[in-house]
């Protein structure tokens, strides 16, 4: 009964980061439309350092070790939709009915695949940690993971992520990859790490937290970069919506191989994941063609007399 209000004190504070989140592309986005309107760099536009100074990574932080991320992740729907609101405000980028219901559609789509999806189990101890960073299987994912990256990043970012957003997509949500477990493991390492005086720090545990903050920032700063990219060419209605739909997707498939969830796993499990994997893909092509295609309520009137 004592741990009981810790994830709920990690999903309060989840909440508030996707409201903060939910700002911070169309925030962006404003400041780069104003200094192109004015020939500078967005890096000189006071709207632009705004939306990044909302970046709710503090609040990831907390959340992340105050609840597992398998419940954390998903709760930034609620970012997107903000994010909409904020954007028809402040952008005039009017989703249609089409986008509406893709948007929509991812949201439920990622809550169902987040209320089947394995449950994580909580890592009390550094040590536990460490021996599950180093298992094979997470190793072979994270090669495969760099894998992906260096070619998205190298090849496929210069020739076509000014053309398909999926490249930029991709990228920024393949990170989460790193972040997550970053996140949740600078906690407990800095537990073991800055304990006690400074005759007493474990050494390793210090290691281990100078390494996982060195692979966080990182991942931020790139994730950061390639965003900002992102918000030059796209919507940032459909930016926002199709990354966090691939982003949660990311993470749970990090965080089931990382936490090895996936034995307790039954059939309805099974065909809740896979039903949501299915809603999620149909609201992102629903967000992908939403610009182009109309869809109106009325009868549309035919040549025929």
């Amino acid at each position: 009964m004592e741990d009981a209000p810790l994830p709920v004190v990690g999903v309060g504070i989840a909440i508030v980061s996707s409201f903060i989140n939910g700002s911070t592309f169309v925030l962006q986005k404003k400041g780069i439309l104003r200094a192109r309107r004015s020939g500078r760099t967005y890096l000189s536009d006071c709207v632009w350092w705004c939306g990044t100074s909302a970046m709710g990574q503090i609040g990831n932080f907390l959340a992340h070790n105050a609840a597992p991320a398998i419940l954390v992740t998903p709760l930034g729907a609620l970012g997107v939709l903000f994010g909409a609101v904020l954007a028809s405000l402040l952008l005039q980028e009017h989703l249609n009915m089409l986008g509406k219901l893709g948007c929509v559609l991812c949201c439920c789509g990622s809550i169902v695949l987040i209320i089947h999806s394995p449950k994580s189990e909580g890592v009390a101890s550094r040590l536990e940690l460490e021996e599950r960073l180093l298992d094979p299987v997470f190793l072979s994912y994270i090669a495969l993971v760099v894998i992906l990256l260096v070619i998205l990043i190298g090849w496929l970012s210069p020739a076509y992520g000014k053309s398909n957003i999926m490249v930029y997509v991709g990228i920024c949500s393949l990170l989460g990859s790193f972040t997550v477990p970053s996140c949740k493991g600078l906690g407990l390492a800095a537990k073991d790490a800055f304990s006690g005086d400074a005759f007493t720090t474990d050494s390793r545990a210090l290691y281990l937290f100078l390494c996982l903050l060195a692979i966080l920032l990182v991942s931020i700063l790139i994730q950061f970069t390639f965003i900002n990219k992102a918000l030059e060419s796209f919507s940032s209605n459909m930016f926002e919506a199709v990354y966090y739909v691939v982003f949660t997707s990311s993470v749970i498939i990090a965080s089931a191989i990382l936490f090895k969830e996936w034995e307790a796993l039954g059939i309805l499990d099974c065909l809740g994941i896979l039903c949501g994997f299915i809603t999620v893909s149909v609201g992102v092509t629903l967000l992908r063609i939403s610009h182009e295609a109309v869809l109106t309520w009325s009868l549309t009137k035919t040549k025929e007399e």
